[in-house]
């Protein structure tokens, strides 16, 4: 008798202890309460050496991992959602992923990409919507800049953000408005001395030579990630090499007049016959970015569609698109969305209006690395001026334009997948 009832005492305490219930479920729907901050525990569990299955088209992209008492306590330190569930439970879930009609897959999370942001260091983290999240949701980062590029430290690193830079030396082309501000010529100086240090005669050469070290890195396979005018800015500079374009307010003598017939698109990642601005003192670099009169949209109507791919088929651009919502706000930028006639056609977009031929976001491959380009400045600020107060994501925690980022910084984490064409 004593046996038996030890055995049944037994029984009962192995089902109703949490061990049973092994699997940590962080939903990505409309139930997450901090879409972003999910981020931040997927890549914390990382480093715990512990392997995340990003559950993809599942819940809204939903992260699961064994269930361990320090895990869950980061997760409820941190606000996140998440439940507790049972082998049997998750096993149903990963048989309802498997199902070959299912448009859902299990992409394995094994490593902790080390990231780093192209930014100048005296930039605060709110000037720059990539440096904003990754602060939000507790992902650490290095701040590097021309000097640590050209001194060959990107290798270091798996994942590149580029601050919205102006790659071509035309100092953000602010000059018509803002060069008797003390703040721009600052930048001028600093950017003057910075090149002469490093051995260039001109900024427009060093941000040059700081490309071609940056296509390097993503040819050897790293992550390239960048928004607003670090997007069209860094392509222009690719086409323009050895080719002068920037005027004498800016690198002390004239542009080459036939500059425009010289450029060389086979050198770009994203774009081709895109004329650039030969205006110094217009605020744009090309017609790759759609013009403000060409937008019929204001704020309240200014949305893309992301594009639904293959989970089985077309991982990495379903990785890079999971979010709870398919319709995402529009925001400005000086480099708002990309004209859809001058993007190449093997490149995958990823986000666009079809109504008005602009795309917002896209994603490519160059040699074995990839590379994804995000239009816009802040996902939560339609149009982010100079000197306005940074956003507060304490007040957009579920933030869709924001997920879009941060997906690109969970995708180094995968484990390459066999192809399946």
């Amino acid at each position: 008798m004593f046996f038996r009832t030890t055995a049944l005492i037994l029984c009962l305490l192995l089902f109703s202890s949490p061990a049973w219930a092994s699997t940590i479920l962080i939903p990505m729907d409309e139930t997450q309460k901090d879409h972003l901050k999910s981020y931040g525990i997927a890549y914390w569990v990382l480093g715990q050496h512990v392997p995340v299955d990003w559950l993809l088209n599942y819940r809204g992209g939903s992260f699961a991992f064994n269930h361990l008492p320090q895990l869950e306590n980061e997760l409820i330190v941190r606000g996140v959602s998440y439940t507790v569930i049972s082998d049997a439970q998750y096993n149903s879930i990963l048989t309802e992923i498997g199902n070959p009609e299912a448009n859902m897959d299990i992409m394995k999370l094994e490593k902790v990409p080390k990231v780093a942001v192209y930014s100048p260091k005296s930039k605060m983290p709110w000037d720059d919507a990539v440096t904003l999240v990754l602060t939000y949701a507790e992902i650490p980062y290095d701040v590097i800049y021309d000097k640590e590029i050209i001194q060959e430290e990107l290798p270091k690193y798996d994942w590149l953000h580029l601050h919205h830079e102006d790659f071509t030396g035309q100092y953000g082309k602010f000059y018509a408005s803002y060069r008797h501000y003390p703040w721009y010529q600052e930048q001028q100086r600093e950017s003057e001395e910075s090149a002469t240090e490093l051995g260039f005669k001109k900024v427009s050469q060093l941000k040059l030579a700081v490309v071609n070290k940056i296509k390097d890195f993503t040819a050897g396979g790293g992550f390239l990630f960048a928004m607003c005018s670090a997007t069209d800015t860094y392509d222009i500079a690719l086409a323009a090499e050895g080719v002068d374009i920037v005027e004498a307010m800016f690198d002390g003598d004239a542009a080459d007049p036939n500059a425009q017939q010289k450029l060389d698109y086979t050198k770009t990642f994203a774009f081709q016959d895109f004329r650039i601005s030969r205006n110094p003192l217009e605020y744009e670099y090309s017609d790759i970015d759609m013009q403000p009169q060409e937008r019929p949209v204001n704020e309240a109507n200014d949305y893309f569609q992301l594009f639904t791919f293959s989970a089985k088929w077309d991982p990495i651009p379903t990785m890079l698109t999971q979010n709870h919502a398919k319709t995402i706000k529009g925001f400005m930028g000086q480099t708002t969305a990309f004209r859809k006639s001058l993007v190449k056609p093997e490149v995958v977009v990823m986000g666009e209006n079809k109504d008005l031929g602009e795309i917002r976001y896209m994603h490519g491959t160059y040699a074995r690395g990839t590379w994804t380009f995000y239009g816009g400045h802040d996902p939560e600020d339609y149009q982010h001026l100079v000197g306005e107060d940074p956003t507060d994501l304490n007040l957009h925690p579920n933030s869709p334009g924001y997920r879009l980022i941060l997906n690109n910084i969970l995708f180094p984490a995968a484990k390459k997948k066999k192809q399946k064409t």
